[in-house]
């Protein structure tokens, strides 16, 4: 059975991660900050670590649900670092090309737009809170992979 500190961290880093897709949203719908095809595979990653956090928190073995949740860490690191690369390169885009129109023909984005479909270009990045939104992204997944690497190294009672 899970220990409680173990089902309660990965319980909590779900629920960080729901709460900056929620905050994405926010951005997208109130603030009217389009995302692009990366912003939009970095909250399917988000997601994916939230996945993998309930996986563990509500399995038997919670280092199986942790190791879900880096492997998609990992993944939003390498791709918000794309990110990044682009931003700083002006030259080098992802802007509207067939990775745009791949995400947006998958069923996710089909049913439901207002989450997973990308409008916005890459080499625009709107500030918030000081930093730019792939740099938050940066941050958030630089955080979540030390914890799920600290949730499968600590040892349990």
């Amino acid at each position: 059975m899970n220990s409680p500190k173990s089902r309660t961290i990965l319980l909590s880093t779900a629920a960080v991660c729901l709460l900056l897709v929620a905050v994405a949203l926010y951005l997208q719908h109130v603030q009217d900050m389009l995302p692009c095809p990366m912003c939009v595979i970095q909250r399917y990653l988000f997601l994916a670590v939230a996945i993998g956090c309930l996986i563990g928190a509500f399995g038997r073995k919670p280092k199986i649900g942790a190791a879900l949740g880096l492997a998609a860490a990992i993944g939003g690191l390498g791709v918000v670092g794309k990110h990044l690369y682009v931003l700083a390169n002006p030259g080098f885009s992802c802007g509207i090309d067939p990775m745009t129109t791949m995400l947006n023909k998958i069923p996710t984005a089909t049913y439901l737009p207002w989450l997973f479909e990308a409008d916005g270009l890459c080499t625009k990045a709107e500030m918030f809170l000081g930093l730019s939104v792939p740099q938050w992204s940066a941050v958030w997944f630089a955080i979540l992979t030390a914890t799920m690497i600290w949730v499968l190294v600590r040892r349990t009672a």
